[in-house]
């Protein structure tokens, strides 16, 4: 590592300890955390200061914040990739941390009132349509210094039946609270001889764990498979790690359920 990235991460760590006081935890040598929170609710950061930091990159980070949904999730990764983008060569944690606080202040707490007019007409739709959800395959939790990762995996023909399949794992409040619900999909189409394949993917703010589960699906040459991983943080970061546990649990549930392409 290079000593002035050394010198410089020490002193914005006393910096933050003085700042933040007890909010502020050494999980590990150059792995820490701090809780962000206002009155209901909190979001946790966790950062490796990586040997590069800060003149050449950033710290790694995630959030863990289940009450989050989706957009909210997208938006605040942009904002504290925008304050890096903003602090080049700079040390950002505490931005980050205060960008983090403002955003809480900003957000409005959905009322229950509009999550029940907006879930009726989506369980009156499926019923309409008459879309039966397929089958779900689960598939076994992988834990690695208390992080959950858990497959699930369905054969889907249409984008209906994966929208379906995604409402009803959301009916499982487990998996609703996850950290991270990604998913990916191949389905095959034949017009004319011609075959092609709608595909898709939601990393779920998990940066790049969409992606890489299609890839998968493509390297397996999968077709008309569906299938989604739950993360459930367990509070110490687990760097390149997490994507090797995403892809095996995206390899098993679909052997599982019985969906592997045989080659």
């Amino acid at each position: 590592m290079d000593s002035n990235n050394k010198t410089r991460q020490l002193e914005e760590v006393e910096a933050l300890s003085s700042i933040y006081g007890e909010d502020w935890v050494t999980e590990s040598e150059a792995c820490y955390s701090i809780k962000v929170k206002d009155i209901k609710r909190e979001i946790l950061l966790s950062v490796t200061m990586t040997p590069d930091y800060p003149s050449q990159s950033p710290p790694q980070y995630e959030l863990s914040a289940p009450w989050m949904d989706r957009k909210a999730k997208q938006i605040l990764h942009q904002t504290l990739d925008a304050v890096y983008l903003d602090n080049i060569g700079e040390t950002v944690i505490y931005q980050w941390v205060e960008a983090i606080r403002e955003c809480l202040v900003n957000m409005k707490t959905p009322s229950p009132e509009p999550e029940t007019e907006l879930e009726l007409p989506e369980s009156i739709d499926r019923l309409k349509l008459s879309i039966e959800c397929p089958a779900i395959t689960h598939g076994a939790v992988l834990t690695d210094r208390k992080s959950n990762f858990q497959g699930h995996a369905a054969e889907v023909h249409s984008i209906e039946e994966v929208n379906a399949v995604l409402e009803k794992l959301k009916e499982n409040k487990k998996i609703m609270n996850a950290t991270h619900n990604m998913y990916a999909y191949r389905i095959e189409r034949t017009k004319n001889g011609h075959t092609t394949f709608l595909q898709d993917c939601d990393d779920d703010g998990e940066a790049h764990a969409g992606g890489r589960m299609l890839h998968l699906l493509q390297i397996l040459d999968q077709k008309n498979t569906l299938v989604v991983v739950s993360r459930w943080y367990g509070g110490i970061q687990l760097g390149p790690d997490r994507f090797r546990h995403i892809n095996n649990a995206t390899r098993q549930v679909i052997e599982q359920a019985g969906l592997l392409k045989k080659k």
